[in-house]
């Protein structure tokens, strides 16, 4: 799903259902595309930064989220505290097709990997 090359119950599965928790910014970042392929909003709104976090999200059933690529990654390891994802997420919408280049902020607070906000890129 997050073409992480696992297994969805071994990546993001894991997260979604609460067994564990993402090391890594990154492996928040492609949990969160799963999650917007799933439809997840309570994982979604778990994951978001209380700061910036909305009250709710309006999920999209006909988007079809189809790949998501990792174009660059900065902090966001085990040991830091923040952290930046560049990547694109390709989807369809009947039948219009895109592409959503952000560049996405992470913050860890008590041990958790937040998003925050991003930055759409062009």
């Amino acid at each position: 799903m997050c073409l992480s090359g696992e297994p969805y119950a071994a990546c993001c599965g894991r997260f979604h259902s609460g067994r564990a928790q993402a090391a890594t910014a990154e492996q928040l970042m492609r949990s969160r595309y799963s999650a917007f392929v799933r439809l997840d909003e309570g994982y979604l709104l778990r994951t978001h930064h209380p700061s910036t976090a909305p009250a709710g999200l309006d999920l999209d059933p006909a988007m079809e989220w189809r790949r998501l690529d990792i174009l660059a990654t900065g902090g966001g390891g085990p040991f830091d505290t923040a952290g930046t994802v560049e990547f694109k997420a390709y989807y369809r919408h009947g039948k219009a097709r895109g592409v959503l280049h952000e560049n996405s902020r992470f913050v860890r607070e008590d041990g958790r990997w937040l998003y925050v906000d991003g930055d759409i890129l062009s």
